[in-house]
């Protein structure tokens, strides 16, 4: 008993100092937090969530992975656009005309044709013979424009699940603080009643009964605003899991390994080059305009086409026979057109070049943020073993302090300050290794690895 207040003296000065330190595991606390009425959470309630569990139902329900995927089902959609021209075209027409006969148009047209009363039907097809690789081109651009739209989706969906994982650890973190909290609280109440009893029979001073009650006070507003971390973390979890409003999980703790960190960055970034999706994608993208730019010149090739019509005029001027039926090629040649395949053609090239230099960009900025993800996983593990030389030390220095205090040789103000400097390395070792843990798996984002 007496560890256990030890140990709530110390946590309830280093929170004291560091409003912000995270603490990560604590014994299980009581039903019912003497804070006030049991509505308030607890750090045991709430439904039990796993991390994959949250990043199955973040891929599945986060309209922002939806979207993604709608847009590269859109550009699927292009490609077949695209290729339509390479296809036959054909339809069907219906005409009907009244006139008086030998009826003339004559205005609007150099040619000056005879208008008969008829009623006919037909057909009519053409085929695209060739352009000279314009289509061609044309779809290819579309292909690797949809292909892009596909790793887009996938970086999309990678970058919600680093969210989920972020938010999951977060809400680990102030879950583990809530159960300190919690304890804490019940401690320091413990705590207060002994010394009492001990001042009460003159064993103990007052100072010692006012350090406690200034550290009680302080485990009820550090409970307070425990909690409040506490909701706030489920509603940044419930955000991302695309719950309308905060959902009342209970984070379950992932088995975790801890591998020793690569030594060299440099095989690193070629795999983030290699694998990164926004990478990829704006390869892709590139090939796409270079593709479109090819096709913008070729505007310049004739293009031959094949057409075919037939029919029947059931009903017509004696003029008119009861069927028609043609064939021919046409082969259009352009010439001038006010340097419109110009400027259309340096637009292009233009574009192809603007995305060469932005894939360029993109590639250092992916070297860079692998490199500075490797520097941050190399000092989260040597931090480890710094974390756990510290945690011993101060659990010695600890071990001195309570002896002391127990036989009168020193005052509660230094046991205090030793069980301070034991929970400060307890908290350091603890988020050391949430820490670690998250440097992993931002590196293995950065280097395009899915989960």
């Amino acid at each position: 008993m007496r560890r256990t207040m030890v140990t709530t003296l110390a946590l309830l000065g280093t929170l004291a100092l560091s409003p912000g330190a995270n603490a990560q595991q604590a014994p299980t606390p009581p039903p019912n937090s003497p804070m006030g009425p049991a509505a308030r959470p607890t750090a045991t309630s709430g439904r039990p969530l796993t991390l994959q569990e949250a990043e199955a139902i973040a891929i599945k329900n986060n309209p922002q992975i939806t979207v993604g995927r709608l847009q590269a089902l859109e550009a699927r959609e292009f490609v077949r656009e695209a290729r339509s021209a390479m296809l036959p075209q054909a339809n069907l027409s219906v005409t009907a005309v009244d006139s008086d006969p030998g009826t003339r148009i004559s205005a609007g047209y150099l040619t000056n044709p005879t208008v008969y009363p008829r009623a006919a039907a037909g057909a009519s097809v053409s085929q695209l013979i060739t352009d000279f690789g314009r289509t061609q081109n044309l779809v290819s651009g579309s292909v690797f424009a949809a292909k892009a739209q596909d790793e887009n989706a996938i970086a999309t969906q990678q970058q919600i699940v680093l969210a989920v994982d972020e938010a999951f650890y977060n809400t680990l973190e102030t879950k583990a603080l809530l159960q300190v909290a919690e304890e804490t609280v019940k401690a320091r109440q413990d705590l207060v009643d002994q010394i009492q009893a001990l001042t009460d029979a003159k064993l103990r001073s007052d100072i010692d009964l006012s350090f406690s009650k200034v550290d009680l006070a302080r485990a009820k507003l550090l409970l307070l605003e425990s909690q409040n971390n506490y909701e706030a973390s489920l509603s940044t979890l419930s955000a991302i899991l695309a719950f309308p409003d905060r959902q009342d999980f209970a984070a379950v703790e992932p088995p975790t390994q801890v591998e020793t960190p690569a030594a060299d960055p440099a095989p690193l970034i070629q795999e983030a080059l290699n694998q990164r999706p926004e990478v990829r994608a704006m390869q892709n993208d590139v090939t796409a305009a270079s593709k479109f730019g090819k096709a913008e010149h070729d505007l310049w090739w004739p293009t031959v086409s094949a057409n075919g019509v037939v029919g029947s005029a059931p009903v017509r001027d004696d003029h008119i026979s009861n069927w028609y039926g043609a064939v021919g090629v046409n082969i259009n040649i352009p010439v001038f057109n006010g340097f419109l395949f110009n400027a259309r053609a340096k637009s292009a090239d233009l574009e192809t070049e603007l995305r060469r230099k932005k894939l360029q960009d993109l590639q250092d900025n992916v070297a860079r943020d692998v490199r500075n993800s490797w520097l941050d996983t190399q000092k989260a593990y040597e931090r480890l073993s710094v974390t756990k030389q510290l945690r011993e030390q101060a659990a010695l220095a600890l071990e001195l302090a309570g002896a002391r205090y127990k036989l009168g040789l020193s005052s509660i103000v230094e046991f205090s300050q030793a069980e301070l400097q034991e929970t400060d390395a307890e908290l350091q070792d603890t988020d050391a290794h949430y820490q670690y843990v998250v440097t992993q798996i931002v590196l293995a984002y950065q280097m395009g690895k899915s989960r």
